[in-house]
Formats: C-alpha cells, structure tokens, sequence
C-alpha cells in the first residue's frame, strides 16, 4: 500500500488558540492525509491537546518584531528542509498559511520539487498595522508580489480575496470558508471556567488587534449598562487596557486574555450578544469575513456587526446581526442599547441565528477543502 500523500502547513501563530488551522488539519487527518501543523511556542504557551495530526512548535529566541519574523522563516527553512529531504520520492505539499511564511515554504518547496499552496486568511498588506508603517509595508508589498504569483494553487477565506488576488497576480484561488464546527450541547462535560461571567453581558472574542474599532468601542460602553468582556490577545492588548483605564471602566470592560477554545465555546453561548466591529481603515477591514460573526451565529446569540460588504450580504440571507453603518463611540453604543431594548428585534435575530447554524457550519466548506487537495495531491 501506497503510503498517503503529507502535507506540511505552517504558521506563525500558537497552535493551542488556532481553531481554524485546527479545523482544517483535523478535516484532512480524517481525509487520509498525513498532516504536520508547524507552528511557534510563546514562554506562556499551554500545553498541545492530543489530535490525529502531528504539531510541532518552534522555540525562538525573539517572539515580536523584524528579528521574530527573521528567526521564524530561518528555523521553519531548516525545519521544512529537514523534514522533506527524509521524504524524497514520496508525495509532500508544503502549505504557506499568510504572507509570513511564504518564503520559506516556497524555497523548500523549489529545493525539493514538492508541491506548494498559499492559504491567505486576510490581505496582509491590507492589515492596519502594516499600512500604517510605510518601511514595513513596502517590505510586506515586495515580498506579497514577489511569492504569491509563484503559487498557482491555494484558496482564502472570501470571493473580494480571491478576487483581489486575480487583479493583482493573475491567481485564481478557490474560497473555502472559515466556519466553525456545529455547536455541540456538551453541558455535562463542561469544566468551571476561572473567572466569574457577569449576568448578562457583551462579548468580543477574537485577535485584540490594531483596527478592530476598539478606540471608538471602549468608550461607547460608557453609555451602555452592561459590562462588555473581551476573550482574547494581540498586539492592541495593552493599548485597550489603557483606553479602558483612562475611560474609567475597569467595573464594564473585562479583559480574559487568551482563552482555550473549549473555554471560549462555553463562554459564547451565555453572552446577551457579540460584537463584530472594524475601523474601515483599508481593503482589509472593510472586505473582511471575520471567524467570530460565525462563531456568534453557532452559539446561537445575535451581533452588533458593522454594515461592510460580506457581512452585508450575509445577513441578506439570514438576518442574525444588527448592521450599523458607522463604527463612532455614538453608534456602537446606539446600537447595542437597540438589542437590549427591542425585544422583538433581538428575537428574530435569534431566531435566524438558528436557522443559519445549519447552513453557515464546517461541514459543507469541508467538502470544499477535501475536494481542493484530491485534485492537487490524490490519495492513492
């Protein structure tokens, strides 16, 4: 028997709070892949769980900054190198998750004629953090125009990406989305959580990065009576601490850092409403399909969502959000003050929260992800 096709997939990111690369290498494991997920370890980083695929961290010295990304893309090279030159002659895909790992995926992949597909959650370039710093963005630009056009095989997360992709490289890429599993009751089996959730409150979950509309949300709490808890980190974590602390809402605004996924989905459910918000402060923002609008959906709780074109479009088939056109302090707080008020709204959300899990969950983009490597790399 033919041994089964590996693909290697890499990414910057800690495995343990990756819930789509978790989705998506546990969907090829059960396909008959051999899958290695190659990712980082942070000095806080938990320990892995136990899956069907292989994951491997890579211990750096440096975990931010030019010599993070330098050290990375040097050490998943020699790691990649290594582990493909003990797989000649066997069929290997190398998979570069974002622009930053790009390189070093491509230049193994050349070294060892191995197949190679780009999976780009986001336009990096696109991203705020990186617009705003011109030497940064046109070392992201030259390396995006330099790498992407060499992959001719890969997929992302919506059509304006893919779209985006053509204009710009000639590319066609397919568009798998990033949907959560069906939400499963496990009631029994929930472990206690080790913070006291409020009685009613506001979620966002997710990435706490530049451009999700944080300076505008913080201090639009101040006129909602709620308290708003966020589940999550990144490189906007301190800067909201701040804006929270200088607004005097250390009581409303409840900051968990990073959450275990198994946690986040015991949390999910019990919020009154999420929040799905970003500054339309680039391509990035204003196109993006965020993984916590569906999360929300799962969990069967309605959204405060800003009124961008995929979301748009979305709630057009099923209304689960209240869409706000403009993301100021006035109406974020207008907004969320509406779902606690109109009862009849927030119950046809709820509604078509239901109605959408059905549809909008992992089982049908699965099919989709199957099919994208049967035809690049078969199982015999």
């Amino acid at each position: 028997m033919n041994a089964p096709p590996h693909i290697y997939l890499a990414v910057t990111n800690d495995l343990t709070y990756d819930q789509r690369m978790s989705r998506i290498c546990g969907s090829l494991s059960n396909a008959g892949y051999n899958v290695t997920i190659i990712g980082r370890e942070l000095p806080d980083s938990a320990p892995l769980e136990s899956v069907a695929y292989e994951q491997v961290r890579l211990k750096l010295k440096q975990q931010k900054g030019k010599l993070f990304y330098l050290e990375f893309n040097y050490y998943l090279y020699k790691y990649l190198v290594k582990r493909l030159s003990q797989e000649k002659g066997l069929p290997v895909a190398i998979c570069a998750i974002d622009l930053d790992t790009i390189a070093p995926c491509y230049l193994a992949s050349r070294k060892f004629k191995s197949q190679r597909v780009y999976d780009a959650h986001e336009l990096f370039t696109e991203l705020t953090e990186v617009k705003r710093r011109p030497w940064i963005h046109a070392i992201w630009k030259w390396i995006e125009s330099k790498y992407v056009p060499k992959y001719k095989s890969g997929y992302t997360v919506n059509q304006f990406i893919a779209d985006e992709f053509y204009r710009r490289f000639q590319v066609k890429y397919a568009v798998i989305r990033n949907l959560p599993a069906p939400q499963i009751n496990t009631a029994g089996q929930q472990a206690p959580l080790p913070f006291a959730l409020p009685p009613k409150f506001f979620l966002y979950q997710g990435a706490v990065n530049e451009g999700r509309a944080f300076d505008t949300l913080i201090p639009a709490m101040k006129k909602v009576p709620i308290p708003l808890l966020i589940a999550g980190d990144g490189n906007y974590f301190e800067q909201v601490k701040r804006l929270v602390k200088s607004n005097r809402l250390e009581e409303k605004v409840l900051m968990t850092g990073y959450v275990q996924p198994a946690m986040l989905k015991q949390i999910t459910p019990k919020a009154f409403a999420g929040i799905t918000i970003f500054d339309n402060s680039g391509l990035n923002q204003y196109y993006s399909l965020a993984n916590r609008f569906f999360d929300y959906v799962q969990a069967g709780i309605p959204q405060l969502c800003c009124n961008y074109p995929e979301y748009a479009a979305l709630n057009k088939e099923h209304e689960v959000a209240l869409l706000i056109d403009h993301v100021n302090s006035e109406t974020i707080a207008e907004g969320l003050n509406n779902l606690l008020r109109d009862n009849v709204l927030y119950s046809k959300l709820q509604v078509q929260c239901k109605e959408a899990s059905s549809h909008w969950n992992w089982h049908y983009e699965e099919q989709k992800l199957i099919q994208f490597w049967n035809n690049l790399l078969p199982i015999q």
